[in-house]
């Protein structure tokens, strides 16, 4: 399978889109389509987080867990909706702890994060594809071992690098960073269920910017242009 993604990503992840299990992720989808399922997001934005964030221009890593699962959220951005689309709550509570740490103001009806993906954040979610209206329903299909893969070849290969962790479920992908060549911040999940717990007052979009203008890399603006 020709695996549409980015030429440096491509290249630094070719052994994995030869291996079984992603063989097997491929072989799910298109069984998954044949059945009249609907998945999220189209495939054309499935790799949409590489082809926006090149290997080369990396500088932060944002986990996520899972695409949204409704009509028209999905675009292969963690956290991020399409132009259009309301922000939804996690992404709100994003926008309010940017407005508190570092005082910009973010939009209230938008929510496409592209722009920070095109400066060197990699929105990642841990499965790149969902069923629709079944929140984690393709989180078992071979998609953790791929995005684990991805996390550590961003260890092994790149130097200086700040992993944002939000939350338990990507604070478990912690073992896989090498923290003697890269950063890692970690804060409570900005779900309205937790973001009290620990999101709020966070302030890692401040402290990713500190720390990557240490390494001498230019910071991350994380303003969005509304259209």
């Amino acid at each position: 399978m020709d695996v549409k993604i980015e030429q440096s990503w491509k290249e630094v992840l070719k052994q994995e889109f030869t291996k079984p299990y992603f063989q097997q992720i491929v072989t799910f989808l298109k069984t998954e389509k044949a059945a009249g399922k609907i998945i999220y997001p189209p495939g054309s934005l499935i790799f949409n987080a590489f082809n926006q964030t090149p290997f080369s221009k990396l500088k932060v890593v944002l986990i996520g867990q899972d695409p949204y699962h409704g009509a028209g959220q999905a675009h292969g951005l963690s956290f991020s909706v399409p132009n259009g689309v309301k922000p939804p709550p996690s992404l709100v509570n994003i926008f309010k702890e940017i407005a508190s740490d570092i005082g910009v103001a973010m939009p209230a009806t938008y929510g496409n994060l592209t722009r920070w993906a095109e400066q060197g954040v990699l929105l990642l979610n841990a499965a790149l594809t969902v069923r629709a209206n079944e929140p984690f329903s393709h989180a078992k299909i071979g998609w953790a071992e791929f995005t684990d893969a991805v996390i550590r070849k961003i260890s092994d290969e790149k130097n200086g690098i700040v992993f944002l962790l939000w939350g338990k479920f990507a604070q478990d992908k912690q073992p896989l960073i090498d923290e003697t060549r890269h950063f890692v911040l970690k804060a409570a999940h900005p779900s309205p269920f937790s973001a009290d717990k620990g999101f709020f007052g966070c302030k890692h979009f401040s402290k990713t910017n500190n720390l990557l203008m240490k390494e001498g890399i230019s910071p991350i603006d994380w303003k969005l242009l509304t259209p």
